[in-house]
């Protein structure tokens, strides 16, 4: 079953009424078109998006949402929700949308007692680390610390503690969520378990989430990290071993490759640069004192050039990458579940891998299993061992035609070694999701449009159940 969307782009009369209803029930600001700050909160960190809204909404509590669903309601615009704006696809403001903008909302609240943390949807997941960090706690977040907690968690949630802790979605312990109707409900295992369930990795569309109650684990704030830098020339044979080494790794490592290139360090040599190399990464999900020799198989996949290992803050590790693709960067990424990566797939990577567009675009390869195969929710990927991401990353505008390609190119070659469905929060742009959208939903496709259904039988959020 799916839901046809009725709501279509507004005049501008239309689009002036819906500013106006806003103006009079909002605390939060109400941005149109002709309004000095209409280019700036249209933003997202894509720099590739160009998205021109009609009507932004910046909700300042679950009261505010409550009223822009409301209006959405009685004026049947393209409804688009925004949260910490680390957006790729480009659906969190959709052309001649209202976009119920949740940035405003970044509280972080921890509960020691309950060792949980209440995070509203605006917030990145640096702040949830820098509030849990400061009681040697954490959950699963992603790997980049500018990212939205909201959108990566709706998606699934992968990252360095996923085969130890599960997904970001598998340590939801409640939502409360906006749905069509108005109405605010608390979600949880105990209540409104089927919007629990489709919360948890089923991606948007289900309504408005204004806040997660996530479980928290002890870590930090230090944590032992392996990390290992391998010459180009061997890149074919690391990945062998690594295919092999990779899944049999104790669950308190999720391990990471990425191919890739040399970033500017001043503790490299500057002739280095930029030049292509393989990374291979792991974050202990424990004590640092009891990781023990559990990064040796890693420092064997072949001839390190250099060995990054030691013991870092955990928040040093979660923001690592963020100066590397700032807000504004131009970003295109997909990817494939895979359940092994034969000799075959691997050099159809690397002859791809030739003609990467830019020093800064990468092709990741993250092992799955673990707590990831035990979880439960929405999420539908549970049995790959992999997933292969092919992530393009510019700065040119010029090279928007090339990057693109590039990834779109590397991931049809990849096709025929994949085992189906899409990650949805590597998914490429808003534009093509359509027809992904049996790859990303999978064998809970049906039950989700039946959940949608019932708590949203108009399709007022239609568009962004549309959407990755």
């Amino acid at each position: 079953m799916t839901l046809t969307h009725p709501s279509h782009p507004v005049g501008a009369e239309i689009e002036a009424a819906i500013a106006d209803d806003l103006r009079a029930s909002m605390r939060g600001d109400v941005i149109t078109r002709t309004d000095p700050g209409y280019d700036a909160a249209r933003r997202v960190w894509n720099g590739l998006v160009d998205h021109h809204p009609a009507v932004i909404a910046r909700c300042t509590g679950t009261a505010d949402v409550v009223e822009a669903v409301r209006v959405a309601r009685k004026h049947r615009p393209i409804v688009s929700v925004r949260g910490g704006g680390h957006q790729v696809a480009g659906s969190a403001v959709l052309d001649d949308a209202l976009v119920i903008d949740l940035s405003p909302m970044t509280g972080v609240h921890v509960d020691l007692g309950g060792h949980t943390v209440r995070v509203q949807p605006g917030a990145t997941w640096g702040a949830v680390d820098r509030e849990t960090q400061l009681f040697g706690l954490a959950t699963p977040g992603g790997e980049v610390s500018i990212t939205g907690v909201a959108g990566l968690t709706l998606g699934g949630g992968m990252g360095h503690l996923q085969r130890r802790h599960g997904l970001s979605c598998d340590n939801v312990r409640s939502v409360e969520i906006v749905t069509a109707d108005g109405a605010v409900r608390v979600a949880s295992r105990d209540d409104h378990q089927d919007l629990f369930w489709a919360a948890c990795g089923g991606g948007r569309g289900l309504g408005v989430v204004t806040s997660f109650e996530f479980e928290l684990h002890p870590l930090g704030p230090d944590v032992a990290v392996g990390q290992f830098m391998f010459p180009y020339e061997q890149a074919e044979s690391v990945m062998r071993r690594f295919r092999d080494v990779a899944p049999a790794m104790p669950e308190t490592v999720s391990p990471e490759l990425v191919v890739w290139s040399i970033p500017p360090d001043p503790s490299i040599p500057e002739e280095l640069h930029w030049t292509k190399a393989l990374f291979v990464v792991g974050v202990y999900a424990g004590p640092a004192s009891e990781a023990g020799d559990v990064f040796a198989p890693l420092a064997t996949l072949g001839d390190p050039m250099a060995d990054l290992s030691g013991t870092y803050a955990y928040t040093a590790v979660q923001s690592d990458m963020d100066a590397l693709i700032p807000d504004g960067i131009r970003a295109y990424m997909k990817s494939h579940f895979a359940d092994g990566l034969s000799d075959a797939a691997i050099a159809t990577l690397l002859a791809h891998d030739a003609s990467r567009p830019s020093p800064m675009s990468l092709i990741a390869i993250r092992t799955l299993g673990g707590a990831v195969a035990r979880g439960g929710g929405a999420y539908a990927h549970r049995g790959a061992t992999f997933n292969v991401s092919v992530d393009a990353f510019w700065e040119d505008p010029e090279l928007d035609d090339t990057a693109i390609g590039w990834a779109r190119t590397t991931w049809d070659a990849f096709a025929p070694f994949a085992s189906g469905g899409v990650y949805v929060n590597f998914s490429g742009l808003y534009e093509e999701a359509g027809g992904l959208s049996a790859a990303v939903l999978g064998a809970s496709a049906e039950r989700l449009a039946r959940i949608r259904a019932e708590y949203d039988p108009d399709g007022i959020f239609a568009a962004a159940a549309a959407a990755p």
